[in-house]
């Protein structure tokens, strides 16, 4: 609101002016030679949209950076994944380079994959008027909570992992994601158990969150349908260190497979005790909130053989390829490694830079305005991009991935993709 009303002084202020002026012609200017810059140009001060445009305008001054937020856990045992969003979002906006003499910048926030830190984190964006996109928030629960306040902000969301089914069915104009939801894991991780594992009798895990229990409701809705028996669905205390006796319970059940619904620290707890429940021949199968690395060192040599879903990685190509060498250049580790979501972060952040490149006006003050809530229909209005994860499309919901999900398995402390018609020899 600060912004706009400093904005109405100047238009005022530049009328008070006008009517100052005398009368004399002003001599004829030389005509102005067309630049390669795509931003359009107001012909004196604020742009008139900036006073019509609902979320008013964020205004930079020359060489002044553009910045843009990230949110993701960057602490805990699911750090892994914030720490990769945000170095795939650092050589996008490397990438990127300088707009209008202005670079972009990231600014991260540990969200902690909590709701609450979440909200917390979105108002702390929403109070920073340098602040206009949010690459974000990586865990549905977290993005849940921070979605009405970007969009009472008018600040565009694209998020590369929240896969939540509902997300996009709320009518929220901020949030959108380049990842598919978990509708269609859920049904990849039926049928799979199903039809791949052979396994006919299933327990399911959950965590009880916004992310694991409706992965969990889906894969048990799936799996029924397919005529298989689901024999426990049972939830656990997330930030458990001993689950020895909800598995008890499970083992009692007699289940071929165990599919858990839930993160990498639960899931690693899951992994090592299943055996000393009796379980040790036993499936366990999880989802993209287990993959990465960090899984593995939690669960070391429990975690060979387990399986999980997630998104698929993109498509060989000369850009994945140049993603892949400058990231395992600046970090030391390959992409895909800490998270599967390398190449959807990247791809976040190249689809905001690319909707503020097409709304952002200089003013005829040297400044560079970008009208907020043009922004936000930008974002959502993106046809035809071609992201490191394919063409980014979104549909008036918000719904703009284009990559599927595979099947994964730690094998020799390494998750690899799992062919089609993939079954255990």
């Amino acid at each position: 609101m600060k912004a706009r009303r400093i904005l109405s002084a100047l238009f005022v202020f530049s009328i008070l002016l006008a009517a100052c002026a005398t009368a004399t012609p002003a001599p004829t200017a030389a005509p102005i030679e067309p630049t390669m810059a795509p931003a359009t140009s107001a012909p004196s001060g604020p742009p008139a949209v900036c006073g019509t445009d609902a979320g008013g305008c964020a205004v930079f001054a020359a060489g002044e950076p553009i910045m843009i937020g990230f949110a993701g856990p960057m602490s805990g045992d699911v750090s892994a994944f914030g720490i990769d969003a945000s170095q795939g979002i650092d050589i996008a906006l490397t990438d990127a380079g300088t707009f209008e003499g202005h670079a972009f910048e990231q600014v991260p926030e540990d969200d902690q994959a909590s709701p609450e830190v979440g909200a917390a984190v979105a108002q702390r964006f929403a109070s920073n008027p340098a602040v206009v996109a949010i690459v974000g928030h990586l865990f549905s629960g977290a993005t849940n909570a921070a979605m009405p306040i970007y969009a009472d902000a008018f600040l565009p969301m694209m998020s590369p992992s929240a896969t939540r089914i509902d997300l996009t069915e709320q009518g929220n104009p901020s949030f959108n994601r380049n990842v598919g939801n978990d509708k269609v894991q859920g049904q990849l991780a039926a049928t799979f158990i199903f039809d791949n594992l052979g396994a006919k009798k299933l327990a399911i895990i959950h965590d009880g969150g916004a992310y694991g229990l409706g992965l969990a409701e889906r894969a048990r809705d799936v799996y029924v349908s397919l005529g298989g028996e689901v024999v426990a669905f049972q939830g656990i205390e997330v930030g458990g260190t001993d689950y020895s006796a909800v598995l008890a319970d499970v083992a009692a059940k007699g289940p071929e497979a165990i599919f858990f619904g839930g993160y990498t620290g639960e899931g690693a707890v899951i992994a090592n005790q299943k055996a000393g429940a009796g379980m040790a021949d036993v499936t366990f199968i999880s989802d993209d909130g287990i993959y990465g690395s960090q899984f593995v060192d939690l669960a070391g040599a429990n975690s060979e053989g387990v399986y999980a879903t997630s998104a698929g990685r993109p498509a060989a190509s000369t850009a994945v390829a140049e993603f892949d060498a400058k990231y395992l250049a600046a970090y030391g580790v390959p992409s895909g490694s800490l998270s599967p979501y390398s190449w959807y972060s990247y791809s976040s952040a190249a689809v905001l830079i690319d909707a503020i490149k097409k709304t952002a006006i200089v003013g005829g003050d040297g400044s560079l305005y970008i009208p907020r809530d043009a922004l936000v229909k930008a974002v959502r209005g993106t046809k035809g991009f071609q992201g490191l994860v394919g063409d980014i499309t979104c549909d008036a919901t918000g719904e703009c991935g284009t990559g599927g999900f595979a099947v994964y398995a730690v094998q020799n402390s390494t998750w690899v993709e799992l062919p089609a018609g993939y079954k255990p020899s």
